[in-house]
């Protein structure tokens, strides 16, 4: 395998000039149907399918031509692996030696053995499980496949009553070195016992409890941490619509901003905000939220 770079510090955060891109482009079709999702079942369009295939490809020759550590979080709306581009995307990021880690968020509903071409030293997943969705036994094959695998990743599920007793049965059936995360349902306030029971899944339940005050706050976004559509418009994350510039003609200039916005209730935002410790806490996985150690 491909020798890498030391890492210094989370996701090789160190002054090496190491950055860490959550990327969406204009793909927003899925094959799921939640009901706490707007964009549920969405199709895309063939010209729409054509725009995120090329924006994918021309983001990804961007990273392959830069002369420091990078590291990738694809955030689509919809679910990516099932299209052949963010397959390949993956695989082949994750060859190359400045690539620190290169993620996805998905439903694991698509295929696996595209991931024997992968580097699985650089390549994670963040999965989620819908009950509902998904036949229970297919989803934890799938989580096993990966795990046969040596594949790194985390699996989670939406904190609302109706997944509980799913989500108990999950943790005990899946290999305990795999995290299993909560995230606390949008607009949801838990009481204590509540709270407790999720915490029993997901020790590191309070961090999703209750929203992170954020306004005037010391933020990893906007410097080491940016977000990027599919037309390289770049912005601090993906909750603050403020352009900071653009990837492909150079207008963007890192630069540590405190956080504008009064409140941060998603883990792919408030994980960045230095108050909460959790780089410390992800060590080493941040972007697909393993935790270190774990």
């Amino acid at each position: 395998m491909t020798a890498r770079p030391p890492v210094g510090g989370p996701e090789g955060a160190g002054g090496d000039g190491h950055l860490s891109i959550l990327y969406r482009g204009p793909l927003a079709s899925c094959d799921y149907d939640c009901p706490y999702c707007p964009f549920a079942k969405r199709r895309d369009s063939p010209e729409r399918l054509r725009a995120d295939r090329a924006a994918l490809e021309r983001f990804t020759g961007w990273v392959a031509g830069r002369d420091h550590p990078v590291s990738v979080l694809f955030t689509p709306w919809g679910e990516g692996l099932v299209r052949s581009w963010y397959r390949r995307a993956m695989a082949g990021l994750s060859h190359l030696p400045h690539v620190r880690r290169v993620a996805i968020q998905t439903n694991l509903s698509g295929r696996t053995d595209w991931l024997a071409e992968a580097d699985l030293d650089t390549l994670a997943l963040w999965a989620t499980y819908h009950p509902g969705q998904v036949a229970y036994d297919r989803f934890l094959g799938r989580c096993r496949d990966l795990a046969d695998r040596g594949v790194r990743f985390s699996v989670g599920v939406v904190g609302l009553p109706e997944h509980l007793d799913r989500a108990r049965r999950l943790r005990a059936d899946l290999p305990r070195e795999v995290y299993l995360w909560v995230n606390a349902a949008e607009g949801r306030l838990y009481t204590d016992a509540e709270a407790d029971d999720w915490t029993e899944i997901d020790p590191l339940f309070h961090h999703s409890r209750f929203p992170h005050r954020s306004a005037g706050r010391a933020c990893r976004t906007g410097d080491s941490v940016v977000s990027v559509d599919g037309d390289g418009t770049v912005r601090r994350c993906h909750f603050v619509p403020a352009v900071l510039g653009n990837l492909y003609d150079g207008t963007f200039r890192r630069r540590a901003r405190p956080c504008p916005a009064a409140l941060c209730d998603c883990h792919i935002g408030y994980v960045h905000l230095e108050q909460t410790g959790l780089y410390d806490v992800f060590a080493g996985g941040v972007l697909e939220r393993v935790p270190h150690g774990w």
